[in-house]
């Protein structure tokens, strides 16, 4: 059965559904401990998106009939072996993200439905029923997801816009004084703020996963990834700066709806819903497109013999559904376990957890551009290995801003992997 494509736009919206999600809605309250040095951290954040945004998209150029994005042009590149803790690594950051979206939608909900911020058990319970309404959609034909995907970015970026653009007028300049409030040099808290802003940028890749459903993929995708990566940063810079100048510190670091706070306080409580249910909406579209992408990784890796046979199997309608539902799960356990924490500190955990999860990935794919670019044409050229330096200097400082508790527990989760390679390995030989 020949399955339909997406286009442009569905790509687009893939692409800006996957980022602006859980992060914009949540960072504010995870960014206000260190006060208005925080914007620095968001413009050097953009600045490493745009970076890899342009590698993924000359990737996608380069090899554009392939599925599994990082993991496949790692393993066209550098080989098995990498390619393997590329898609390890690169799963584990999707669950770990679908967590943390998981935990930013019930912070929304609250502003709905109040029992929600004193019932630990009803809140997990609220969170693990949409991780598995959308673990149900994305059984279903791909064209259903990417509509679903279209209709809930559309959605979403109309408040955090309105946000931005009518908020500014209501920014208060004391709020951003002192500028450092973190207690630490500027360069860590530049470093700090910059890896945990990246976190709102994770998915720019997306558009690359599951390329072969995706017309004129090689031109599509460079153009989906990079245009949506822009309007992404126009959002988020914009938004946040309004929140923080709009909330006093003390007030925002507590906040579980910083956006829904932000609009209650000019527009009157009635404002606060709206922008409330557009975060949901938010949130909902988020976890909608990663949950896509969790079960196109490890099906990539499994048909080459890297993954488990089960991640590979498809139902009727061309999705890899137990590798999503596999997925889902790992999701489902690692949001239970951090409900002891407060909403934003068992948010801020799972989001460093996933940024630097996925840095591997995005390391080992730039330096396969490299070496792609030298199969194919003969030579690099200069612009791109500058591009390619910059962009591996930049995922190497993010990691060190994860910090060591995070780094340990990256470092565990790879090294775990290890042993499964092994066994894959020496079974299919």
């Amino acid at each position: 059965m020949k399955t339909k494509k997406i286009g442009f736009w569905s790509s687009t919206s893939l692409v800006v559904g996957n980022m602006i999600g859980s992060g914009v809605f949540l960072l504010p309250a995870s960014l206000a401990a260190y006060g208005a040095i925080s914007v620095v951290g968001w413009i050097c954040s953009s600045l490493g998106a745009i970076v890899l945004a342009i590698i993924f998209g000359n990737l996608g150029k380069l090899a554009p009939e392939t599925t599994g994005g990082p993991y496949a042009y790692t393993r066209l590149g550098l080989g098995r072996f990498p390619a393997y803790l590329v898609a390890w690594g690169y799963w584990i950051s999707i669950w770990c993200t679908n967590a943390a979206i998981a935990v930013a939608l019930v912070g929304y909900l609250e502003v709905f439905f109040p029992v929600l911020g004193d019932n630990q058990i009803l809140s997990v319970l609220t969170g693990l029923g949409f991780i598995w309404l959308f673990t149900w959609i994305n059984s279903k034909p791909i064209k259903t997801v990417a509509f679903v995907q279209l209709i809930t970015t559309i959605l979403k970026v109309i408040p955090i816009v309105l946000i931005g653009f009518i908020g500014v007028a209501y920014v208060k300049m004391d709020h951003f004084t002192p500028f450092n409030l973190s207690g630490e040099s500027s360069f860590s808290a530049i470093t700090a703020t910059t890896t945990l802003t990246l976190f709102a940028f994770l998915g720019m890749e997306t558009a690359t996963i599951p390329s072969a459903s995706i017309k004129n993929a090689s031109s599509t995708i460079k153009k989906a990834t990079v245009f949506g990566t822009l309007i992404t940063i126009i959002v988020y810079i914009l938004s946040s700066v309004a929140i923080m100048g709009i909330i006093p510190p003390d007030v925002l670091v507590t906040s579980n709806a910083p956006f829904a706070d932000a609009a209650a306080l000019f527009w009157g409580e009635s404002a606060q819903y709206i922008v409330a249910a557009g975060a949901v909406i938010a949130t909902l579209g988020a976890l909608n497109g990663w949950i896509l992408i969790q079960g196109q990784i490890p099906m990539a890796a499994s048909h080459d013999k890297l993954f488990p046979k089960i991640f590979g199997k498809l139902n009727r309608n061309r999705s890899p559904i137990i590798g999503i539902v596999l997925s889902s799960i790992l999701a489902s356990i690692l949001m239970g376990l951090n409900y002891t924490k407060s909403l934003v500190d068992a948010f801020t955990f799972m989001m460093k957890l996933s940024t630097l999860s996925v840095l591997t990935p995005y390391v080992l794919s730039t330096i396969s551009l490299l070496i792609l670019l030298q199969k194919k044409e003969g030579f690099i050229p200069i612009g791109k290995r500058i591009l390619s330096g910059i962009s591996i200097l930049f995922c190497c400082w993010v990691i060190i801003g994860c910090g060591t508790e995070t780094i340990l527990w990256g470092l565990a989760l790879l090294i775990i992997g290890i042993p499964f390679y092994m066994y894959l390995t020496q079974k299919s030989s």
